[in-house]
């Protein structure tokens, strides 16, 4: 079914998009993963296609498109399972703080050459002792006449190894308890005295992902760096903005649970079981359509907070809902897919290997699921 939110013309823009990721960027997948990072090229290539902020206004380099866009970006890149470098993080995210809180000096400074590939975007927020607690954060930015200068560490950093310019969530008050006193630094990393990054990290899945520790030993950063003009505006902003990320979580979800199913009904198709397809044994066809329906009710509520989203009204344990829920239907489906693949599935060249061990870090980020749901009990609670 076609989704309520996407007309004639995001439709187009799906069928192009899905091509540009299928020619362009799938067939060099298994070598990025293999080098653990992706040529620096490709974020050039992805904003000469016009993937890079496309829910950006023309007027800052970007496609002038809406959230709509964004989405089909997001989708279409799991579903190619393209997870190598993060068009989420660099345009979903770090883009929209720039756009929401940037000044005019900043947003004409970043966003065009972001929008070209020229620049890769990360957002450091997640610290080695503080985990998904924002109000843990320890790294400390200190005033020093027209600079800030930054102390501390960050780790878990997507599009770390290539990041030019870094969205940086600090203590400007250290004395303020809590989430007051933190700040959002924005940090070009050119040339930077201090600046530091430690090596890939090996995970067990996205092994194409570049993924950095990053280290900040007295680095000067000039004081018009600050997002939103005032000290002790970032756990607000970081609040007013998580909803958008999580929502693009849950949606990229939508586009690895189609291309599972996809892959399985193929699979299952053309392997022979005791003389007959495994398509023709009444287990195979059940698990297929519960995890199809679990697939398409997830689709129904994420398509009505995507509506939300454009209209200006999706709240954080909606989003929250969104994306616990989706991610965690993922992780289930993708297991059952694999085990319907018998052996085959437990070999890491098979799509559906890939999907399984890239999959499970999607219930960790942009907050653990814990998270999620004490975030929606707490709006519960309030009578939300």
């Amino acid at each position: 079914m076609t989704p309520v939110w996407m007309d004639d013309e995001v439709a187009a823009f799906r069928d192009a998009v899905r091509k540009m990721f299928e020619r362009e960027f799938a067939p060099h997948e298994l070598r990025w993963r293999e080098q653990h990072c992706v040529d620096r090229s490709v974020w050039r290539r992805a904003g000469a296609l016009g993937l890079l902020c496309t829910s950006i206004p023309a007027a800052y380099g970007g496609a002038g498109g809406t959230f709509a866009h964004e989405a089909v970006v997001a989708q279409e890149q799991a579903r190619a399972l393209v997870n190598s470098f993060s068009i989420n993080v660099h345009s979903g995210i770090v883009a929209h703080y720039l756009l929401a809180y940037g000044s005019e000096a900043q947003k004409d400074r970043w966003l065009p050459p972001m929008a070209r590939g020229e620049i890769v975007a990360a957002i450091a927020m997640t610290e080695p002792g503080a985990g998904t607690d924002l109000q843990a954060i320890r790294t400390r930015a200190r005033r020093d006449g027209d600079h800030y200068v930054i102390d501390g560490a960050k780790t878990f950093i997507t599009n770390g190894h290539h990041a030019d310019l870094i969205c940086v969530a600090v203590k400007t008050d250290p004395e303020a308890r809590g989430a007051y006193g933190l700040s959002l630094l924005m940090v070009e990393t050119e040339g930077l005295a201090g600046f530091r990054r430690g090596g890939l990290l090996p995970k067990i899945g996205q092994h194409g992902q570049d993924t950095n520790e990053l280290y900040f030993d007295a680095v000067r950063v000039p004081a018009s760096n600050l997002l939103g003009g005032e000290e002790g505006q970032g756990f607000r902003q970081l609040m007013q903005q998580l909803p958008r990320e999580r929502l693009l979580i849950a949606v990229a979800a939508l586009g690895t649970m189609q291309r599972a199913l996809d892959e399985t009904l193929a699979h299952v198709r053309e392997r022979q079981v005791f003389g007959a397809p495994l398509l023709a044994l009444q287990h195979t066809r059940f698990t297929l359509a519960e995890c199809r329906t679990e697939a398409a009710l997830c689709e129904a509520y994420v398509d009505q907070c995507i509506v939300r989203q454009l209209a200006g009204t999706l709240d954080v344990p909606s989003a929250a809902m969104a994306k616990w829920s989706a991610t965690d239907k993922l992780g289930r489906i993708v297991d059952a897919c694999l085990q319907l693949h018998g052996g085959y599935g437990y070999m890491a060249e098979v799509p559906i290997a890939r999907m399984y061990v890239d999959a499970r870090v999607q219930r960790i980020l942009g907050g653990t699921n814990e998270v999620m749901k004490e975030l929606i009990a707490r709006a519960m609670e309030a009578g939300a």
